[in-house]
């Protein structure tokens, strides 16, 4: 079986090497194709790969190529984790919108909303790429805003084009272990979209397990989401939300905390990442343990302005393990080997929720097997959540035209109408700024 990664340059690549090489049944993959137009970073990559593949027998064929169409032909499962524009661009999207007074978070608010619009188009061009050269390929995407960017493949992909996030996974299992539960045998009830959802049950033998968590103040205290939104809030919540909306629930105080920190995620990210790489530039450097070391500092950093505002200490140890890579092999043996399996993904709405349209991809529980990912019935959310899911919806759907028609009017509109940005002169500046720093973005007239 053979998957293409796109994006094959990146950190994170070796996660999805590093779980496939674990993988020994009949139907695994055993050609990886890996694509980036960054031929150092191809290079820098390709090597950590070879030397966790070194004491493995029968690991996958490695092979690097900087043509796209070529990466695509005779894949059967198309991995994209692509970054249009470089952590540059996503440190650029930070201080853009930190020096107007808002958000610039890489997937949420406005720094969201600038990623979107550099990326849809490319994503767009190969969705119409794997549509005319690997047909029966699926493609599994992280490339983020991962709903967003779900929704612009599918209309050229259809159901075949899925997309993942590791914040579900890392919230459900954080919930169950603290309730002393086997994560592998509950059920999490999670429902929004991505980057913007609620866990509002945790079943267990069909017994949910959730009031327990929510009525124990201590209990509720003792992990993470407890740490960043605090219990009062949560229990006056009654669901645990993903950890991405400590960004709309205490918006003043991270922005506040983004605007004190030395440097933005992605300035850091750029630097740290810049610096492993560099290190690749010397043959005789030890690539898997310096790639390690970086990846250990690159989680235990994650969110920590966000820890800072809330006061919520250290990243516990336990959650420094990552998961995406996991959700992609679970998500590639259901469909490849039809192990029927149920995971969290963004996947077109299909009147899941009725507040939404059909076509809209959401971020939710599905059964997955040979036939692709399919939503399971879900029931409605709260007045507010439901809300703050079809506003984000509406700006997603405003970028998608924005990219489509090449509007700066439209584009404008997509910031103005996102519920982080509370000026329309503010959403101009915005893409006044964002078209200035981004060359990607000439396209907006």
């Amino acid at each position: 079986m053979r998957l293409t990664i796109l994006g094959g340059g990146g950190f994170r690549v070796p996660l999805v090497h590093g779980a496939l090489l674990g993988d020994r049944a009949e139907g695994r993959v055993t050609q990886i194709v890996l694509h980036d137009l960054d031929t150092d970073r191809l290079s820098a990559v390709a090597r950590v790969l070879a030397e966790q593949a070194a004491d493995v027998p029968d690991a996958p064929e490695v092979t690097v190529t900087t043509e796209l169409d070529e990466a695509l032909r005779g894949a059967d499962f198309v991995f994209s984790a692509i970054r249009v524009g470089g952590l540059e661009g996503r440190a650029a999207d930070e201080r853009v919108a930190l020096d107007l007074g808002v958000l610039g978070q890489e997937t949420v608010g406005a720094g969201g909303i600038a990623y979107g619009l550099r990326t849809v188009p490319v994503a767009d061009d190969i969705a119409r790429r794997v549509a005319r050269l690997a047909p029966d390929a699926w493609v599994i995407n992280f490339t983020n805003p991962a709903g967003l960017v779900t929704e612009a493949m599918s209309r050229h992909l259809g159901d075949r084009v899925i997309g993942i996030c590791d914040s579900p996974v890392g919230l459900g299992r954080r919930i169950a272990r603290v309730l002393g539960a086997d994560p592998r045998e509950a059920f999490i009830d999670y429902v929004g979209l991505n980057h913007l959802g609620w866990v509002r049950g945790l079943r267990v033998a069909g017994r949910d397990e959730l009031p327990r968590l929510l009525a124990d103040p201590a209990l509720l205290g003792s992990f993470e989401e407890g740490k960043l939104f605090g219990t009062e809030w949560l229990r006056s919540l009654g669901a645990i939300p993903n950890e991405y909306l400590h960004y709309y629930y205490f918006n003043r105080e991270t922005v506040r905390a983004y605007q004190r920190a030395d440097r933005t995620r992605g300035a850091f990210l750029r630097d740290q990442q810049a610096g492993f790489y560099d290190e690749m530039k010397r043959p005789d450097a030890p690539a898997l343990s310096a790639w390690d070391r970086t990846r250990a500092e690159r989680e235990a950093t994650y969110m920590a302005e966000n820890r800072d505002a809330a006061g919520a200490g250290e990243r516990d140890a336990d959650d420094l393990s990552g998961g995406y890579e996991k959700v992609a092999l679970a998500l590639m043996r259901a469909i490849a080997r039809d192990e029927r399996t149920t995971l969290i993904l963004n996947v077109r709405n299909r009147g899941t929720l009725a507040a939404l349209d059909a076509e809209a991809v959401i971020e939710v529980p599905c059964l997955v097997d040979a036939n692709g990912a399919h939503p399971v019935a879900v029931d409605p959310l709260p007045g507010h959540a439901t809300g703050l899911v079809c506003a984000v919806k509406a700006v997603e759907r405003e970028v998608l035209s924005a990219a489509a028609s090449g509007s700066r009017t439209t584009a404008v509109k997509a910031f103005a109408l996102h519920p982080l940005v509370d000026s329309v002169n503010v959403a101009r500046a915005l893409v006044d700024g964002y078209t200035a720093v981004h060359p990607g973005l000439g396209y907006l007239t």
